[in-house]
């Protein structure tokens, strides 16, 4: 990545995925956006102007870290999800007190509203935290909406549970646009008020006056996730597997009824899904078919199914990869599900050879379970017992 260096934030052009560096004296003013963009410090919420008015700059910050606020980039797409700032119960949707909720609502309503309602609309600059201090990656430039969703989906108000306590927050979609690189003299314009001036990139002035949207899209390299990157980091992570494998480590079947359901979640257009008998799966735990398209104009895809709870120390290997790599027959794909992890060799044969299989490792049940509300090894415990009764099941 592009490094810039916090003393030359403020004749910095922005180009996307370039580091720019904060200060290093510990305390606010290491922010580097109040230098590079002339926003204030601190908060995921910047922004220029007055909301009772316009607003000429929006700047939207994640750590990416809060797995109850899961904000994602998917790259292939150009989509990006964000969550809102009312993110504890107390205080009504719009209350918040950097008024984060209130400028979504805003902005989204202006998008809606024809070419002289998105003139309206501030671009919107998103960066990511780095983790290094207070340094920060840039993402791209966004705006309201994405190409494969309906305007009533892209703000949607959801209702969340803390400690009994019920509340509301904004998850939005935007699209980062496909431009690599915003000029220093954009920036300026912005700056002084004047979004629209001779700098601005065409895919702004496009979306601007046709409300077309041309995201960022990437297609996705080979990639093969170490242990690490399968495995929780988090305490409440490792906990909540521990339960899991805990709670079937007796009954190793039981558990395939356990994966059939988090693969339901995982794709809910699976239309039949039913396990296979134990002595003789063939390789295969359960088949389905999942459904592509809508109406009468959809098709159906076989897909098998393979279900491993194994400790965290404990991953999936070679031969078991293999194992099911085998019973695949033509056009069907594959779904593994550990509460473990995909040794990085039986990963690199999945994903070099191109086999059609998703690997549903311990983090990604972890996050699955947690989009589904079931954020901690309490509530999993009680999810396991009541959906999957065994016997005799113990933490």
């Amino acid at each position: 990545m592009k490094t810039v260096p916090f003393a030359e934030l403020g004749s910095a052009d922005l180009v996307v995925d370039s580091v720019y560096r904060g200060g290093r004296k510990g305390n606010a003013g290491d922010d580097p956006l109040p230098r590079l963009l002339q926003v204030s410090s601190g908060g995921g919420f910047r922004y220029r102007g007055r909301l009772d008015e316009s607003l000429d700059l929006l700047v939207l910050t994640s750590s990416r870290k809060d797995p109850n606020w899961p904000d994602t980039l998917d790259i292939e797409t150009g989509a990006y999800t964000y969550y809102g700032d009312n993110k504890k119960p107390g205080l009504a949707l719009h209350k918040t007190p950097r008024k984060g909720n209130q400028i979504l609502n805003h902005i989204f309503r202006l998008s809606g509203r024809g070419n002289d309602g998105r003139k309206r609309v501030p671009p919107i600059l998103v960066f990511e935290n780095t983790g290094e201090w207070r340094d920060v990656v840039f993402l791209g430039l966004a705006v309201p909406g994405t190409t494969d969703l309906r305007g009533a989906e892209d703000l949607v108000a959801i209702w969340k549970n803390s400690k009994g306590q019920r509340f509301q927050n904004y998850r939005a979609r935007l699209s980062i646009l496909d431009t690599p690189l915003l000029s220093r003299a954009w920036v300026a314009d912005i700056i002084a008020g004047d979004p629209h001036s001779r700098n601005t990139p065409k895919v702004w002035a496009e979306w601007v006056g046709t409300g077309k949207i041309h995201p960022l899209r990437c297609e996705r390299p080979i990639e093969y996730r170490k242990k690490i990157e399968q495995v929780p980091q988090d305490s409440d992570g490792l906990a909540i597997l521990k339960v899991i494998h805990s709670y079937f480590k007796s009954d190793r079947f039981a558990f395939e009824r356990c994966a059939c359901a988090l693969a339901r979640l995982l794709l809910p257009e699976i239309t039949r899904l039913e396990l296979t008998r134990p002595s003789r799966d063939g390789g295969r735990d359960g088949v389905g078919e999942y459904r592509v398209g809508t109406g009468d104009s959809s098709i159906k895809i076989d897909f098998a199914l393979e279900a491993k709870c194994k400790d965290i120390t404990n991953g999936v290997g070679v031969k078991e990869v293999s194992r099911l790599i085998s019973r695949l027959r033509h056009r069907q794909f594959g779904i593994l599900v550990t509460t473990s992890y995909v040794g990085l060799q039986a990963y690199k044969e999945i994903r070099e050879d191109k086999h059609p299989i998703i690997v549903l490792a311990g983090t990604d049940i972890v996050e699955l379970l947690r989009v589904h509300k079931l954020k901690n090894s309490e509530s999993v415990q009680n999810w396991l017992q009541h959906d999957f009764p065994i016997a005799q099941a113990s933490i």
